[in-house]
């Protein structure tokens, strides 16, 4: 019964974000989608196994010049992105073009019982490959239990 609620508050969550963030923009092809959520699905296993190398990777390389080492960048999630790095349930939203930038929005449960958006800002580097240049993260009124 706790699974269904936590679905249904899911569910009802997408369907009142606005409407940009709901529709794919014509730019981004269906396997391009397909990479971006693979992108992510593969940080967020990097984080639970505390494979910071691996995570670390997944990052533009302007991302990984700003933290200079895969343990600055763990240190930094681990301190201020728990939902991310532990989360409890994870829910793909949309795909959004905001000013040139694609954005996936990804619902999180944190180990707190929170809901949390966190937004992922993508690049397309030159060989077609999708990275994460960065992660706003925003806490829900909505809790799961």
């Amino acid at each position: 019964m706790r699974c269904l609620c936590l679905v249904a508050s899911l569910l009802l969550l997408f369907a009142v974000m606005p409407a940009s963030a709901q529709k794919e923009p014509a730019s981004v092809s269906e396997g391009d989608q397909a990479a971006i959520r693979q992108v992510i699905e593969k940080q967020l296993a990097a984080f639970q196994h505390d494979d910071g190398a691996t995570a670390f990777s997944f990052d533009t390389a302007a991302l990984r010049q700003r933290f200079g080492t895969a343990d600055n960048f763990m240190r930094m999630v681990r301190g201020g992105y728990q939902p991310v790095y532990r989360p409890s349930q994870v829910q793909f939203g949309g795909i959004e073009n905001a000013d040139g930038t694609t954005v996936q929005h990804v619902l999180v449960v944190g180990p707190d019982g929170n809901f949390h958006e966190a937004r992922y800002f993508m690049e397309r580097e030159k060989d077609g490959s999708w990275l994460i240049d960065g992660c706003l993260l925003t806490q829900s009124d909505l809790r799961s239990s």
